[in-house]
């Protein structure tokens, strides 16, 4: 299947990644090598997973350092190539800080890597359990993170590499809802999820509130899409998990992952 067959089934704004995977593709069937991605949220993920479906040579896999990670990179390989958990070049970092004195938050965390240069796919799932946190990242930027991130917030911290065996294992807080929309519109999505009512999650869109896989959408009519992760301030987040057709009265059946906050 081509670029422009592939790209009639996605948005337009994910021609970058569908060019970007194709590269990955021909690169595995013209060097017979496995390449390694960044870390790729749920829908890039499905992405990649259709478009490698359609060749029966090579194959995927993903790591995130433990089951259901949201970021997860991605192993293409040749059909004959045997994966190790090692190709996926993860590292496991803890973060020491004055616990008895300091609270650490997920978005003060994602807001200092960010604010140091650091991209969104370098670095994987930030975890808690207590007070313990943790954060996966790829291996060639541990002495960068470390260099550069000494602080969240007034908080002074330091990054401690650990093995992967010493992930924390989150608890799944989706609760799963099946229900119908009249569209797949964000804000027909953001209303149905957090109970709103249309017009307040029109608003809560335009106001910069609502960012659709990490990044802000303020458009209304943004289509979301099967894996879409929509993260609601004040709410929640939101994963579109499944369309399943239409009812009699023609709305979309849908099932969505919700995390309130």
């Amino acid at each position: 299947m081509d670029n422009l067959n592939v790209k009639q089934h996605f948005r337009p704004d994910e021609g970058p990644l569908i060019d970007q995977i194709q590269d990955w593709l021909e690169t595995v069937r013209d060097q017979y090598r496995p390449i390694l991605t960044w870390f790729l949220n749920p829908r890039q993920r499905y992405i990649l997973t259709t478009m490698v479906n359609q060749d029966d040579q090579i194959k995927v896999a993903f790591n995130g350092g433990f089951a259901n990670a949201e970021m997860q990179r991605a192993l293409i390989f040749p059909d004959y190539y045997q994966p190790q958990d090692s190709d996926f070049e993860l590292q496991l970092l803890t973060i020491d800080y004055p616990r008895k004195f300091a609270e650490l938050y997920h978005r003060q965390i994602m807001g200092s890597l960010l604010s140091s240069g650091i991209d969104r796919n370098v670095f994987g799932d930030i975890l808690v359990h207590d007070q313990d946190w943790q954060v996966i990242v790829d291996t060639k930027m541990v002495t960068y993170i470390q260099d550069q991130v000494t602080q969240v917030g007034k908080i002074h911290i330091n990054f401690l590499p650990q093995a992967m065996s010493a992930v924390i294992q989150p608890q799944s807080d989706w609760e799963e809802l099946s229900t119908t929309v009249a569209s797949l519109r964000l804000d027909a999505i953001v209303a149905t999820a957090f109970n709103y009512s249309r017009n307040r999650a029109k608003l809560v869109i335009e106001h910069g509130l609502v960012r659709v896989n990490w990044q802000e959408v303020n458009r209304p009519d943004f289509t979301v899409a099967i894996f879409d992760q929509l993260s609601v301030r004040h709410a929640g987040r939101v994963q579109l998990q499944a369309v399943n057709g239409y009812n009699k009265k023609q709305k979309i059946r849908i099932s969505l992952g919700i995390i309130h906050a």
